[in-house]
Parts: structure tokens; sequence; C-alpha cells
């Protein structure tokens, strides 16, 4: 892959057990390269989410590749590479200045899930090491591809930090490249493709790489 390609950029499923996630992973990790693992853990206590996090955690840095959390505490807990958080307006503002007090600078903290330009900016003007557009939010509204497309083209241009598009599919992948995202992410386009989840990893890091190509 070109050195200014993107970078994968994975949120996994909802996990309960790690056992059962760990050869997923595996997988993926031997058919691409993965810059971060966004980790969605199912609903269960703190005690048991750190654990579940402990397990986690490990299974992305042993390949070299960094592991994230929804939850600060967890995170750290964990003794995981810092956090994906998700929202809009004053409550989003908030969890990131918590965050960046308590993580910065040892551990990354991630922006996501904004719907306006109004949002990404106030995000932005933060010490925040990325924003993501187009992931899916808590309420399961997910913007079209032209929304994430016009996004990411807007913020690459004008601003430093990286970005981060959200590919809801395979075919996605490409124009997300072209408006110039820093890294590309997936989540069920990978996990559920019939072919299984290393198959489109691979198809997914061929697709950068040809359309970072035709961009450079």
């Amino acid at each position: 892959m070109a050195d200014d390609s993107p970078s994968l950029f994975l949120f996994t499923p909802v996990i309960e057990r790690a056992d059962d996630f760990a050869p997923l992973l595996d997988a993926v990790f031997g058919a691409a390269d993965v810059a971060s693992v966004f980790f969605r853990l199912a609903s269960i206590g703190e005690s048991d989410a750190a654990r579940l996090a402990s397990r986690l955690a490990p299974l992305a840095q042993g390949a070299g590749t960094a592991a994230l959390f929804a939850d600060p505490r967890i995170a750290a807990r964990a003794n995981a590479d810092g956090v994906h958080l998700s929202g809009q307006g004053e409550a989003l503002l908030s969890s990131l200045e918590d965050a960046i007090s308590s993580m910065k600078p040892q551990r990354i903290v991630g922006a996501g899930g904004t719907r306006t330009r109004h949002d990404a900016m106030s995000a932005g003007e933060l010490d925040v090491d990325y924003m993501c557009f187009g992931d899916p939010a808590p309420d399961d509204w997910t913007p079209d591809i032209g929304l994430i497309v016009e996004r990411v083209e807007w913020w690459s241009k004008i601003f430093n930090v990286p970005c981060v598009g959200f590919a809801a599919t395979l075919e996605h992948v490409e124009p997300i490249v072209l408006a110039g995202a820093d890294f590309v992410a997936l989540g069920d386009a990978l996990w559920a493709d019939t072919r299984g989840p290393a198959v489109a990893a691979a198809e997914a890091a061929d697709i950068i790489a040809r359309a970072a190509r035709a961009r450079a």
C-alpha cells in the first residue's frame, strides 16, 4: 500500500465474549493492515466490561493495532490505547473534554457521530486525534454516502485533524478515499460479509490502494 494511502479502522460488532471474536480478528489482521479497532461491548456492568476489554485490547495491540473503547474508565482499566466518543452538541463536547483531561497525551481521544458542520468544528477545536464521519449513532441514524463524502472532503481540505470516513458497504470505500480521508472505517460491511471478514478486509485494502493511487 502506498505510504499516503488511508489506513483501515474497524468498528466491531457488539461483543459479549472475547474467545468468540478472537479468531475473526486474527483472520482480519492476517489479511490486511489495520490501524485501529473500536471494540463495541455488550451492555454489561463496569467490572465485567473491564474484564472483557482486558481480554480484547491485547488482541489488537499484539498486532500493532490501536485498541479503542467507548468509555474512558474501561479503556484505562484495560490499558487500551484510547477511546472513540460519538454524540452531538454539548453532550459530545463535555464527554470529549473529560476524556481529553484524563487520557491525553498518553492515549487517543477520537470523535464521531456529529450531524452538523458546527458540531464537527466544535469537537475539532478540542485536542482530539481524529474526526469520524458516518459512524453509526446510538439511535441508528446513519448519513448517506453523499453526505459522508461531502463532510470528508470539506474536513480534509480545511482542518489538520485526521479524518475518518465510515463505509457502510465496500462500494463506499472508493469515494471516501477519493474525498481525502486519512482512515476508512468498516463495520458490518466487513463482519457480515458472507465470504468472511478476512476476504472483505483484503478487498477493502485493495480498493483503498487503487483509490489512493488515483487521488495522488
